[in-house]
């Protein structure tokens, strides 16, 4: 649907008031909320330093379907397109943000080996066809990691150990890391290596039976020493449909549970957001008007907000 047509035409962020919300009840709706960090439309205008290191952030659900991997994909994608530089990490065997940016998924071409201890993860980083944003691709190789690493010394502090050299070498200023929809080897080495957990999902009751396990996870290793600095970014609500009450009432319920933990962004069902994927590429850049785009934009403001960065 061409810009003209679209009944809930995205303007630039300046035409909008200092203080907003998205929320997606079949259409797009502003209200208050927190203040946007940059205009999508303008990147030249985003000012950087070089000397802050990364932050890394580990997008995962040990529940399967809830849009994990969507999430990391077209939220790394906004946040490359207000400037930032994003490595995209797909620790998924499954690989679909790897081909979820239009990447071949070739053997050798993953982390497996340097979270072995042979060779290092700067090598296996890979331009995408959009700018500011690289990945470190997956291979069907990943799933025997999860056995590999438990014999290993340090098992937890694999992907930790790996990354090091990344987040030194400030070619970045966000990592974004697919964990798999598991609690297994992989999603706690990211857990390990990660400043902050974002956690989606989705607006149905099945998928809150999990997500206490999460905190409780976090806490662990929290007190356990293994990675002191970890926090809950945020819990964000996917697959919203305004047209039932079942998503308003998880949305309620979980708003009433984790309070301002939870993202006031929400993302809505979206033909264009199940499509993008197939055509190797994040949301905004297969059809940049329609509510998942517009959701995602938001997405990344809001994360910007909560992460305090300039």
């Amino acid at each position: 649907m061409s810009p003209e047509r679209c009944p809930w035409q995205i303007l630039p962020w300046k035409r909008f008031p200092t203080n907003w919300r998205v929320a997606f009840f079949g259409r797009l709706s502003i209200a208050s909320g927190f203040k946007p960090v940059e205009s999508l439309e303008s990147p030249r205008r985003i000012h950087y330093t070089c000397s802050v290191p990364a932050r890394v952030i580990a997008v995962a659900n040990q529940k399967g379907g809830v849009g994990k991997t969507t999430t990391a994909v077209n939220l790394s994608a906004c946040l490359a397109a207000v400037g930032r530089r994003v490595l995209l990490f797909d620790l998924d065997p499954q690989a679909n943000a790897t081909s979820g940016v239009g990447l071949e998924k070739t053997e050798g071409g993953s982390a497996y080996r340097p979270l072995l201890g042979e060779g290092g993860l700067l090598e296996k980083i890979r331009p995408t066809a959009f700018e500011r944003l690289e990945i470190i691709p997956s291979e069907v190789d990943l799933c025997g990691a999860d056995i590999e690493l438990a014999r290993s010394e340090n098992h937890l502090q694999r992907v930790a150990m790996a990354l090091k050299p990344v987040v030194e070498a400030q070619r970045f200023d966000l990592i974004v890391i697919d964990c798999p929809p598991s609690l297994g080897i992989l999603t706690l080495n990211a857990f390990a290596a990660a400043d902050g957990l974002l956690v989606p999902l989705q607006c149905e009751y099945y998928a809150l039976e999990g997500i206490s396990m999460m905190t409780r996870i976090l806490g662990q290793l929290r007190d356990n020493g293994v990675n002191p600095r970890l926090e809950l970014i945020g819990v964000l609500m996917t697959m919203f449909d305004g047209r039932t009450k079942l998503s308003q009432q998880v949305v309620s319920e979980v708003r009433e549970h984790f309070g301002d933990r939870v993202f006031e962004t929400v993302i809505p069902r979206a033909t264009r957001l199940a499509e993008a994927p197939s055509f190797g590429k994040p949301v905004i850049h297969y059809d940049q008007y329609n509510p998942g785009s517009a959701a995602y934009e938001v997405l990344a403001q809001e994360l910007l907000g909560r992460l305090k960065l300039p």
